[in-house]
């Protein structure tokens, strides 16, 4: 194959690929997804052959799969909770990298038919990574050193972001912003991301895509419980490579009052009334909760008995029991632990009890539909890990719009250049 038709069968390839699945396209040409995927990674080369196939396919509108508004990538994918968001949205994931292989498990049950998942996102090249419109990323916030920047600046060594953040999974995100140019980002990390190392993270995050990579960015911090019953507050960074009119005071954030959904709008009634979407896992045939998630007197009063010893010390710790009619704490990833940040109160005289894991999908604003085929531990590590999903779609809502307005943008260029080429 010469330049120009390999150059003709990678482009029609991703014309092809904004409509149909790997699974789907490999179908149509009987190959199988992996041949797909290699061919997009460039591993192979796709066979010449298949080049008529392919500007057939691609002259022809699918009957399979609507067209996308734009294309994203899914890194620290999780369980798909911003995949999710932006989804909803119009949006298509052409790529997703997951490191936990339980999370995987998760992530390939709920989004089948999908691209392969890849697994450390440190051991892929960017250049590997499919061209996308949107990056979304929930990185881990890691310590970020600062020490020495100044000597390797004189010494001629590496400087910007690939000193100053090598070594943490941010420089990750930084070189694929690097080498792809994506029109718009969206990170999202814990509150505390601001604070972090006395605010040195943060500095070095802002100057890295500010300064370094030249996007426009701005963030906000914002709690979930303005769509879920429980507290948690997170940082969200947006991103685009070009000046928009993207504003944060224009997402429409449901007010927090009488309305505020609350845990009974989550929990299992056990009254017998809830249609047991997970055959039996988590409720008996009469809607209770099965009593493996009532915690045991042993457990209970060694519970009740720590939080006294750290109140007597002026520690503040303590377990956290709550009413149907409250708002929870955070859901953390140590949750499958003991419980203690939310337990369920019973009724005077019993033990509480721990959210079962469809109610911690449910608390994460996941639909009933989600699928939970792992254990309970590894399902509590995983929403204690993943994003309230309606804040994500709300934000990719407030998105949208703009990273539309650079696709036209940039078509009209596209469009301007060849004309003048002309």
């Amino acid at each position: 194959m010469n330049i120009s038709d390999y150059n003709e069968a990678y482009q029609v390839l991703s014309k092809v690929r904004e409509r149909y699945t790997q699974k789907e396209l490999a179908s149509l040409l009987h190959y199988s997804p992996r041949h797909i995927s290699r061919w997009e990674s460039g591993q192979i080369e796709i066979p010449y052959a298949l080049l008529p196939a392919l500007r057939v396919i691609a002259s022809k509108p699918s009957k399979m799969k609507p067209e996308s508004k734009f294309t994203f990538i899914d890194l620290f994918a999780g369980i798909g909770g911003i995949r999710m968001g932006f989804e909803a949205q119009g949006g298509r994931c052409v790529y997703t990298s997951e490191w936990d292989s339980y999370a995987q498990k998760t992530y390939a049950d709920n989004f089948p038919d999908d691209h392969n998942i890849a697994g450390d996102i440190t051991k892929v090249h960017a250049a590997d990574i499919p061209d996308h419109d949107v990056l979304l990323a929930g990185f881990p916030c890691q310590p970020f050193s600062l020490a020495g920047v100044s000597k390797k600046n004189a010494m001629g060594r590496p400087h910007g972001f690939e000193c100053a953040t090598q070594g943490t999974l941010f420089f990750d995100v930084a070189r694929i912003i690097a080498e792809k140019k994506p029109k718009a980002f969206l990170l999202e990390n814990v509150k505390n991301l601001l604070s972090h190392n006395k605010g040195h993270t943060f500095s070095v995050i802002k100057d890295t895509l500010q300064r370094e990579l030249g996007y426009h960015i701005t963030w906000r911090v914002i709690d979930g419980q303005h769509f879920v019953p429980q507290h948690r507050e997170r940082i969200l960074i947006v991103g685009f490579r070009e000046k928009t009119g993207f504003d944060w005071d224009a997402l429409q954030l449901p007010q927090l009052g009488t309305d505020t959904p609350k845990l009974k709008d989550i929990l299992h009634p056990e009254d017998g009334t809830e249609t047991d979407v997970d055959d039996g896992k988590y409720i008996d045939q009469t809607g209770k909760v099965h009593d493996k998630y009532i915690l045991s007197d042993k457990l209970w009063n060694y519970l009740q008995a720590y939080a006294e010893k750290h109140r007597a010390k002026g520690n503040g710790f303590g377990c956290s029991v709550v009413k149907p009619e409250n708002t929870s704490r955070t859901l953390s990833a140590r949750y499958h632990k003991d419980g203690s940040e939310i337990l369920i109160y019973r009724g005077e005289g019993k033990n509480p009890r721990r959210l079962t894991p469809r109610e911690c999908a449910r608390l994460m604003g996941y639909p009933d539909d989600f699928k939970i085929n792992v254990s309970d531990t590894r399902a509590y590590k995983q929403f204690g890990n993943s994003v309230v999903m309606p804040l994500m779609e709300h934000v990719a809502s407030l998105m949208q719009p703009w990273i539309l307005e650079l696709k036209e943008r940039e078509e009209n260029a596209v469009i301007q250049e060849q004309l003048s080429y002309d």
